[in-house]
């Protein structure tokens, strides 16, 4: 695993949790690398808005209540916009490759909680595969472009992490009703589902970053 892959993931399963230190010299020892790479991986993580430089070192972004709050508000419109022109405008291959990311998405599902043969970054995968088939069958080419920006991984992947089975089969029956407003051409229905189906999440993220900060200030 590159010098990248392996802090990203750190940071991702709150290994590295937010405000913590970091410094090329502590991570090149904790990976056991050189400096070099190390760099190259912090320089990266930075443009991704995982980390923040600071005069010596770096720190693991956080997220206050409100940009979680902000951000997911500017996601929610954005996606929810997606989802109603989806059931305007989709076509034939657009419900299959929605149909299709459902179908993968329980298997994963079940396959994960069962055997464990599966990771939550294979599932939070087909996730971005369903939105992303409904961002295409809305047929706007500005739309990804705008929720690209508002879309931050650490945050959804978190939100994941943290999600039992309970909340993950909740999330697949999201997407099938998302599903079947579109396949209805209900663009009410659609539009509320995804609003609904985004906060859930949202609402995992605030929860648990709560706590996150109570035990890193608790530590320090």
């Amino acid at each position: 695993m590159s010098a990248y892959e392996s802090i990203k993931r750190a940071i991702l399963h709150g290994e590295y949790p937010p405000k913590m230190r970091l410094t090329e010299e502590y991570l090149a020892n904790e990976f056991n690398m050189s400096r070099t790479p190390v760099r190259e991986a912090l320089r990266k993580l930075e443009s991704e808005g995982l980390i923040v430089s600071m005069k010596r070192g770096v720190t693991v972004r956080h997220f206050t209540k409100e940009d979680i709050e902000q951000i997911y508000d500017l996601r929610t419109l954005l996606e929810g916009y997606a989802a109603a022109q989806a059931a305007i405008h989709r076509q034939d291959k657009n419900l299959n490759e929605m149909r299709e990311a459902n179908l993968l998405y329980e298997e994963a599902i079940t396959t994960y909680f069962k055997t464990g043969e599966t990771t939550i970054e294979h599932i939070l995968d087909i996730n971005h595969s369903f939105h992303d088939a409904v961002i295409k069958a809305s047929q706007n080419q500005h739309i990804h472009s705008h929720i690209s920006k508002v879309v931050v991984v650490p945050l959804i992947f978190r939100s994941f992490y943290w999600f039992d089975e309970y909340q993950l089969r909740h999330s697949l029956d999201a997407h099938k009703t998302i599903l079947k407003a579109i396949e209805q051409q209900d663009t009410e229905r659609a539009r509320a589902a995804m609003h609904e189906h985004i906060y859930h999440g949202r609402d995992q993220v605030i929860h648990h970053i709560k706590e996150i900060d109570y035990h890193y200030s608790s530590n320090n």
